[in-house]
Order: structure tokens, then sequence, then C-alpha cells
């Protein structure tokens, strides 16, 4: 449990920053080195995925992300570069699908460069390869050979492996022919190789142009994946999260206008610069749709954030005076995320009333109820299996021996629906679903969002019996004072 909770974490962002560093190095010189290593640790979404006890596949995606990044830097040089850049795409989209971006970004990045030097198609015919092998050998490692043909959208399967011999197969054969004399020719063999590549995916797996969760049940789409905070749009966010959305978007926004004017002014580098702007564009876009993209986004501007440093550095040092000494500070400030969420809250403090601290309640209601100590009385009980709210799910199975019908994974599209159907169905309809599942147990913590759903306006149902003081006869309240309610469920 130590290794697992404390030392992995913290072992994954050693590697996160000596890739950060590597990066750098990559496109500016040593004096970046300092903010490579320093302004990771300054952004929330990095903070929030390598705490210890954090254990997760995010981190591991972030980590990924960073080393898709350098290989593809990498390659510009040497040509294990590229071979790693596909491989560890390939890992990123085996590890979870969250990873499209970054091998999209990689794909993109190895394209454009043959677009701007013909002589780059070694490297991309490399890249191609070890894409398409690299997800070919991840899918015969996660599912038994049964099930290596069986399609899905939200993780890896022949869907996305034949998207990565698409493109694998299009850079090897646009690799070993001639390269097109003109940058626009060697553009529209690829735009039309691309064209090609997703109308094949399309015409044979048009069920994944709903996204990953597709399959999902359309209920629970509207109802409980539409909720999810981390999924909404970056400019939803803005008005729920204002203070990690602002902590995230504004130091990968002036990255991306930092990179696009270091691609401009770095000739000699320009190659280098065209890579790193491809993936902050990339991943930039994921974080506008979804604001849980700007933890792979909000690292790959980190060669920019340096970069900016140093010139702001350089004038003041030509100049030491106050205004160009305030511009290297802004510049410090600007990419350090934790400074950018105190100036926020600050600004957030003259406007107590407004919608972002209602959500920030909210949120920080139900803390009490997935604090480790909360779970001490239920620890103490024999093994049983529970009903509980979803997101409270997930902690029993962490702090006790207990099972549970549901906790927020979404392929437990049954476990899920039941434990709505449960809390907002009539009494005897959910006095079934326990009998049915075999539960014994019923625990819940008035600041879940579950308890606040539908059912709570809704005569004889749960929710609306509990608010109400007045449970089920079925339901015994057994708990022994801690902020669980803990119910005996009657057979």
């Amino acid at each position: 449990m130590l290794i697992a909770g404390t030392v992995w974490p913290l072992a994954l962002l050693a590697v996160l920053l000596w890739l950060s560093a590597r990066i750098t190095l990559e496109v500016v010189e040593r004096g970046g080195l300092l903010p490579a290593l320093v302004l990771p640790v300054l952004s929330p979404a990095i903070l929030a995925e390598f705490n210890p006890g954090r254990v997760d596949h995010h981190n591991v995606i972030i980590v990924l992300t960073l080393a898709v990044l350098f290989a593809s830097l990498v390659a510009l040089r040497r040509p294990l570069g590229a071979w790693l850049a596909g491989l560890l795409s390939a890992t990123a989209l085996a590890v979870a699908v969250e990873a499209l971006p970054v091998a999209a970004a990689a794909i993109l990045a190895f394209g454009l460069a043959y677009v701007v030097d013909g002589n780059r198609k070694d490297a991309l015919r490399r890249f191609g390869l070890g894409f398409a092998i690299g997800m070919a050998l991840h899918l015969m490692l996660a599912r038994p050979p049964g099930r290596w043909l069986e399609a899905a959208c939200d993780m890896i399967s022949p869907v996305y492996v034949l998207a990565a011999l698409a493109v694998g197969g299009a850079y090897l054969l646009i690799g070993l022919a001639p390269p097109a004399r003109h940058a626009w020719q060697r553009l529209l063999v690829l735009a039309v190789a691309g064209a090609l590549s997703v109308g094949l995916v399309i015409a044979i797996y048009p069920q994944c142009l709903g996204g990953p969760y597709a399959a999902l049940d359309p209920w629970l789409q509207r109802n409980w994946i539409a909720g999810i905070v981390e999924a909404k749009p970056w400019h939803q966010s803005l008005f729920d999260l204002p203070i990690y959305t602002l902590a995230v978007g504004i130091p990968v926004l002036l990255g991306l206008v930092t990179a696009a004017i270091a691609l401009w002014r770095e000739p000699p580098r320009r190659l280098e610069w065209l890579v790193v702007l491809t993936f902050i564009i990339t991943t930039a876009v994921i974080m506008l749709a979804q604001i849980r993209g700007a933890r792979l986004a909000v690292l790959t501007v980190t060669p920019a954030a340096a970069w900016l440093i140093l010139q702001a550095r350089m004038v003041y040092l030509k100049k030491p005076r106050l205004v160009p000494a305030l511009g290297l500070v802004s510049s410090w400030l600007a990419f350090a995320g934790i400074v950018i969420s105190f100036a926020v809250a600050g600004v957030l403090q003259l406007f107590p009333e407004g919608r972002a601290q209602t959500v920030e309640t909210a949120l920080a209601s139900k803390l009490p109820c997935l604090a480790s100590d909360s779970f001490a009385d239920l620890r103490g009980l024999p093994p049983a299996r529970i009903m509980s709210p979803i997101d409270l799910g997930a902690h029993i199975l962490l702090e006790t021996p207990h099972e549970v019908v549901a906790a927020p994974y979404h392929r437990n599209e049954d476990g899920v629906l039941d434990a709505f159907r449960f809390l907002s169905r009539p009494s005897a309809e959910a006095h079934e679903i326990a009998r049915k599942r075999g539960l014994s147990l019923f625990v819940t913590c008035n600041a879940m969002p579950e308890m606040q759903a539908i059912g709570l306006r809704e005569p004889d149902t749960v929710l609306s019996l509990l608010a109400a003081g007045t449970p089920p006869p079925w339901l015994e309240d057994v708990s022994l004072g801690g902020p669980l309610k803990i119910y005996a469920i009657a057979p």
C-alpha cells in the first residue's frame, strides 16, 4: 500500500520533471531548465494528479504525453525517436482512450514536419510503423484472442487498431515514395491519405462517431455523464469552477501564442517549435471541449514558458530597470497556475453570492463524506453487499471489505442504473432491487449529489421518504454517529 499510494505517484512526478527538462532543452538553451522544473509543480492540474495516495491512470497518461512529445522532438535528429514516438503513442492509447489527442498530435506533428521538409519521409515511415505495430501488440496483450475483433469505442479495440493501421500504412507508402517537390503538394497528399483513413474507420465502425460513451445508456449520458464537472466544456467550467479553469486556461493560451512567436523568431529551431505548437494546439482544443483535457495541455506549454522567461530575462539584463523587472516577474507569474488561482480567488471574494461559490460549496460539502475516517464504523461491520450513491461506492471499495452495486465506472452500466433507480423509483421497486441483488446495507451521506436527484420531488421514493424523516419500513437506521448514514435492508 505504501508503494502504490506514496512512492508510485512521486516516482511518476520525478519522471515527469525529467521529461519536462529534456523537452525544454530540445528547443530552449540551458537557461530554461529552472522554469521547466518549477512550473509543472505550480499547476493545479498537475498537483491534483501526483499527490501521494493518488493511484489512477491520469498521471500515467500525463507522463506518456510528455514522453511522446520528447520522442517526437528527438525524431528530428535521431531515427530511434520516431519509433519511440509511435510506440509510446500506442501505449498511451492502450492505457486510456483519453490519450487520443496525444496520438493525434504526434500524427499531425510528423505529418507537418514532412510537409515542411520532404526529407523527413523516413521519420514519417518509422513513426507510422511504430504506431501501427504498437497498437496491434497492445490489443493482443489487453484482450484474449477470442475478443480481438470485438469493437469498443471506449478502450483499445479493433476500432483504434484499424485507425493505427490506416495511419501506419499511409505513412509507410508516403515514406517509401519520392517526396513531392512543393510543400503544398505534400500537404495535399497527407490530407487525402488522412481523409481516406478516417473514412475507412467511420465506414466500418460508424457507432464510434458518438464518442467513447456511444454505447452507454442514453439516460445515463443525459443524467450522469453530462453532469460530471470535469467533462464540461471550458466555457461552462469558467462559470462553475473559474479558479481552476483560469489557472489552467491562461498558461495554455499564453503558451500557444508564445510558441507561435518562437516559431517565427527562431528559424534554426523552426521544426522543433512546429512540433511543440502542434501538441499545444491539439491538446488545447480538447481542453476547450472538456476541461479535464487541461491536464494534458498545461505541460505542453512549458518550453514556450521557458522561452518567454528567457527573453524577458535578457531584456532585464540589458536594462535592469523597473519595467523590465516587472516584465520578468510577470513572465513567471503568467505560467504559475497556483498564483493565478490565488488572484482569481481574491477577485471572487468581491462577489460572494455568485454561481462559482455555490458550486464550490457543494463540492466542499461532500468532502467529509469521502474522508478515510468517515468509514471507520462501516469498516468494522461484517462484509456485506451495499447500495450507495455512485461516487461513494468507489471509496467504500477502497476503505472497507464490502461490495458495492455502483461506482463511477461507466462499464458498470446496470449497477449505475440500479443506483439511480433505487433512490428515485417507488420504494417497493427499490426494495425489489435490493432483494434481487442480495443487498443487506444502504449507505449514504446527505451531501452526495445523488441525494438531491429528481426522486427527491416524487412521492414514495427512497429519497423523498428519507428527506421527510420517514424511511421505508424495510430500512432500519443502524448508523453509529459518523457522517455516513447506514441502514440495514430487510429481506
